[in-house]
């Protein structure tokens, strides 16, 4: 199976203390705007992707001084690909599953359909698809729906690839319902 590269560089996520002092940075430096805020998240952009930057802010989700502190949360948390095409992310899929390599975490953000994955050091990276087909439709799901479900809702990537493979259009798997559960596994990062 060939590989599969992804189209561009998406987007970086940090894990921040300091959550005010990061955004006023990255909106004076970059010029970003702010997509969608709430006490424990933020997603920034400086173009027309519906993000470039996201922040998670420590201060509400991990008290100060914890064992877990010590390690080196601070930081970046993940980065970004995106993929051309939902077949393309799947078949990517497959191939590295054969190598032994298999994501962590499946998830429907709404925005995009994601994949993580971590290195043989623990660096986090996410392959993605855009769910929407401009940035405009991006940015309208992020404002209608972020603040129900900023997360988004597991699924099954077997499940998803057996479908696709079966013929299913990959916009049976573009929109996901709102009104789904937060995902059990980050489900805290939304509260």
């Amino acid at each position: 199976m060939s590989c599969i590269r992804p189209t561009k560089f998406a987007h970086v996520v940090y894990r921040t203390r300091r959550f005010e002092q990061m955004l006023l940075w990255y909106e004076t430096v970059f010029d970003a705007k702010v997509q969608y805020q709430n006490p424990a998240l933020a997603f920034l952009t400086y173009d027309d992707e519906h993000h470039r930057f996201a922040f998670a802010n420590l201060s509400l989700l991990q008290p100060e001084g914890t064992e877990t502190d010590r390690h080196g949360l601070i930081g970046v948390d993940h980065v970004a690909y995106t993929y051309a095409s939902l077949n393309d992310l799947f078949e990517n899929y497959a191939r590295l599953k054969e190598k032994g390599i298999s994501p962590y975490w499946c998830v429907h953000h709404g925005i995009t359909v994601s994949m993580y994955y971590a290195d043989p050091d623990g660096n986090q990276m996410e392959f993605q698809v855009d769910s929407y087909s401009s940035s405009e439709e991006a940015n309208a799901f992020i404002n209608a729906h972020f603040s129900v479900n900023p997360i988004g809702v597991e699924y099954d990537p077997e499940e998803w690839l057996t479908r696709l493979r079966a013929g299913a259009p990959a916009s049976e798997f573009a929109v996901r319902q709102v009104h789904e559960p937060v995902s059990p596994i980050r489900g805290s990062i939304a509260s």
